[in-house]
Parts: structure tokens; sequence; C-alpha cells
């Protein structure tokens, strides 16, 4: 199945809908990637994996599941996470019925809001192989998410009621980019966590520990490569170094990919050589830690 041959299929079944997923399917035994794709929580689709990296994994011989999740500030935390596990027990799963790839050797991999998802499965019970983070987040419990962002703030003010008048009042899973004056509000306000898990880190703080993944590292957590421009002027470069850092602290295999120059999203340049490099990395670290023990 090449990237021209998705299939779609039904993860989770809902009362308001259904939550998908995108199947590349490369064959028998093949390695699976889940991917989690960014947004803040807040705005976001499958639909934003470019067809390139789609290329790119498939055609080193990984099958691509390509997920959908449901959305804040209408789905809280607690519950787009469960969304995500609910993905990979899917793929480990139900999916084996169409699909018969090699489900020992799955990897996680995310960008920016999909990154953090991705290393907080790290800390799960059922755990991926590996974990590919790009411009993702570790703790969203600093200051950078939880107060004012002066990046952020030298932008015109949004207020409360104009930011929630792009949101609404039943669940969804995919999320035009015009919720984004939502997310600037919450970064104007340093407000992301409590609007997006219910939560006041200062209050609960132990709560929101536990969706923490800087703080639930433990000698079990997967192999994770994070990739960062160090120029990232929405999730702070240092996001992935502290992570990395705590990572070798612990003993865990772990690979840190500084891109020199690079802003959010800078995967999104894919015919540029420094992204053809990373994701030249990216490839050689997912082989290396999703080898078959056969």
């Amino acid at each position: 199945m090449s990237c021209r041959d998705k299939e779609t299929r039904t993860y989770k079944q809902l009362s308001q809908g259904a939550i998908q997923a995108d199947i590349y399917y490369e064959g028998s035994g093949s390695p699976v990637i889940v991917y989690i794709h960014g947004g803040a929580l807040i705005f976001g689709t499958r639909a934003w994996l470019p067809a390139e990296q789609i290329e790119r994994y498939t055609s080193a011989g990984f099958s691509v599941v390509n997920i959908d999740y449901r959305l804040a500030p209408e789905t809280k935390l607690q519950d787009i996470v469960q969304d995500i596990q609910d993905a990979l027990a899917w793929v480990r799963t139900t999916a084996l019925q169409w699909y018969d790839f090699d489900v020992e050797r799955l990897a996680v991999i995310g960008s920016s809001a999909g990154g953090y998802l991705s290393l907080l499965s790290g800390t799960w019970t059922s755990k991926p192989k590996a974990i590919v983070s790009f411009y993702g987040y570790g703790d969203i419990k600093g200051d950078w998410y939880t107060r004012p962002s002066a990046f952020y703030c030298s932008r015109p003010t949004v207020s409360r009621d104009e930011a929630f008048s792009h949101t609404g009042d039943r669940e969804l899973t995919d999320g035009p980019f015009d919720r984004f004056p939502f997310y600037l509000y919450c970064r104007q306000q340093g407000t992301w966590v409590r609007e997006v898990s219910g939560m006041d880190p200062l209050l609960r703080g132990h709560a929101v520990s536990a969706f923490n993944p800087v703080e639930l590292i433990t000698p079990a957590y997967p192999p994770a490569l994070l990739l960062h421009g160090d120029q990232d002027t929405d999730v702070p470069c240092e996001q992935s170094v502290q992570m990395y850092e705590r990572l070798l602290v612990k003993g865990i295999p772990a690979k840190l990919v500084t891109i020199e120059g690079a802003e959010h999203a800078f995967d999104n340049q894919f015919d540029q050589p420094v992204v053809q490099q990373a994701f030249d990395a990216v490839i050689d670290f997912l082989k290396l830690h999703l080898q078959s023990e056969a």
C-alpha cells in the first residue's frame, strides 16, 4: 500500500460521532508508526500530516496509522489522553483483523501537542517501543505555558468573549485553524493548562502532574528522539532539552536533534536539506529501535 492507498477506519465510536484513523499498510510483519497531529490540543486534524512525510515513512517499510482525537476545550485533557490510549489499544488488537503489522514494533510520533502526547505515551503501562517528538513539550507545568507568553502578548489582545466565540458546545475531532484565537487567548493569559485540562496547575499541581511527562520518567521509558528548532517562538527549544536531559539522567537511550535557525513546524519545509537530514535521523532511529528480534 502506497501513500496514495490509505484506508480509513473508525477506532473509537462516541455518542456524538466516530474518531477515525488513516492506515497506510506496508505489509505483513511491518513495524508500525502511530502519528499524532499537533494544534495545541485545540485545533488540527490528521489531514495535516504531509504526504511527503507519509511517503518517507512508508518507503522505509513502516506502516502508518495517522489518528484524530477529540479537541479542547470541548473535551478535556483526561479524555483526550484516553483517546490516544484507545487508539494504541485498537492498533494492537482490533486493527489486526485487517492488518498484520508487527505491533511489538510500534513507535509513536507526534508534532507539537502531538509530540507532547507522544512523550506522555512513554509513561503509560502499555508503552510504544520508541518515541519521536517533533518540537513537543515535556513540562506543561512550566512558566512557558502557565504564565503569559511575551511572544504572544506582542499581538493584539484577544478577549475571553472573542476567544470562546471560536469554540463550541459539542465534541469535535477536526479543528479548523480559525480556532487559533482561543489558543492565542490562552497563551496571552497563561491559562492553557487550565482551559485544556479543567485543572488549575497552581491549585491542583499534583493532579496535573499525572499528565506531565518530565515528572513521570522511569527506567522503563522507551528510547526517544527529540527534534526542535532553536528559534521556536511557540514551544521553546528548552522543552526538548529539558526532556532530553531528564531522560539521560534516568538512563534512557535518547537523542536530541537541534535544527539551527528553525522555527516551529520546521518539518513542513520538507524540501530543505536540513529537514531531509532530520528525517534521515528519524528513520535511522526507528530502524535501530524497532528492529525485529526474530
